[in-house]
């Protein structure tokens, strides 16, 4: 959990978002982060024993720095006025599919995938559809995932609208195969944050995804 006053920090820096004031409620920056870096903890605690690919993760592997990477962006804020936790075995320069929890008050959300994978990475994962993805529906029928996320979100942006190069479009699976993006998300109200429980409820919706995350890291480890 986070306490109000961490959340409260976050709706005065998205009101005061710049370097002066910033500077002058450093004190509770570092109150902030402090507790931030325990709800990522007690993440770690709860999902580790029922995610070995996990256990070598550690708070640093799963944190996000406050400053945003302004330079080809047209807002210049210059900090993050939210939260991300992301859990993943994946590390620099191997990607891996994982759990994500995001707060930021009117957007939270957890989710779980592969999101927006590199050219060969997305290559990999829809190599692995056209040959099992029997599967990856398996895993999407199953009824207890379809209750807590449906299925993969699909926008614009996530979703080809041809097949892609080298795919018939016959194929059983081709709408899968048109997916640049594997991720399925729950919205959740920012509240909950503060409750004792949020968690280990949070964990038991995100191992959920176990399956889809194991499905889509088999892709991405695969020999050729």
């Amino acid at each position: 959990m986070l306490s109000k006053d961490s959340l409260q920090f976050l709706d005065d820096l998205k009101a005061n978002n710049n370097r002066d004031w910033f500077i002058t409620n450093k004190k509770r920056y570092e109150v902030f982060k402090k507790d931030y870096h325990q709800l990522v903890s007690d993440f770690l605690d709860e999902i580790k024993p029922l995610d070995a690919s996990l256990e070598m993760l550690e708070i640093k592997h799963c944190t996000f720095r406050i400053n945003r990477d302004i330079r080809f962006s047209k807002d210049k804020s210059p900090y993050k006025s939210h939260i991300g936790v992301w859990l993943s075995s994946g590390t620099k320069g191997n990607n891996r599919a994982g759990y994500y929890v995001h707060i930021e008050k009117g957007a939270s959300f957890i989710a779980g995938g592969f999101y927006a994978p590199e050219s060969d990475d997305l290559k990999k994962v829809r190599k692995e559809i056209a040959f099992f993805h029997e599967d990856l529906e398996a895993i999407l029928r199953n009824k207890t995932f379809r209750k807590e996320f449906d299925t993969f979100a699909r926008t614009e942006k996530s979703c080809l609208k041809n097949p892609p190069r080298g795919y018939d479009k016959e194929h059983p699976a081709i709408e899968l195969l048109k997916l640049k993006s594997f991720e399925v998300l729950q919205k959740f109200d920012i509240t909950e944050i503060t409750q004792k429980d949020f968690v280990t409820k949070m964990t038991k919706k995100l191992i959920i995804l176990k399956p889809l995350n194991e499905f889509m890291n088999r892709a991405l480890t695969a020999d050729d």
